[in-house]
């Protein structure tokens, strides 16, 4: 791969075979991850699977218990 300038960036094309396997598509989000002389790239969860996750909490705690920050904060 090589690295070219973009406006006042830096960017690198990732290969089609590293996008099929991340699973990427456009507007996806990646974090890149040094790992000592290792750069790991990861996909971050899209809008959809982060709600759907966080659906997956909804009616756990009983209806009349409420999460405040005040008890989060109480030791």
């Amino acid at each position: 791969m090589k690295v070219v300038r973009w406006g006042n960036s830096l960017a690198v094309r990732l290969p089609v075979k590293l996008v099929r396997e991340l699973g990427l598509t456009e507007c996806d989000r990646i974090e890149l991850i040094r790992d000592n002389d290792v750069l790991r790239v990861q996909r971050l969860p899209r809008t959809h699977e982060v709600l759907d996750s966080l659906r997956q909490f909804r009616g756990q705690l009983p209806a009349n218990d409420r999460l405040g920050r005040d008890d989060a904060h109480r030791r």
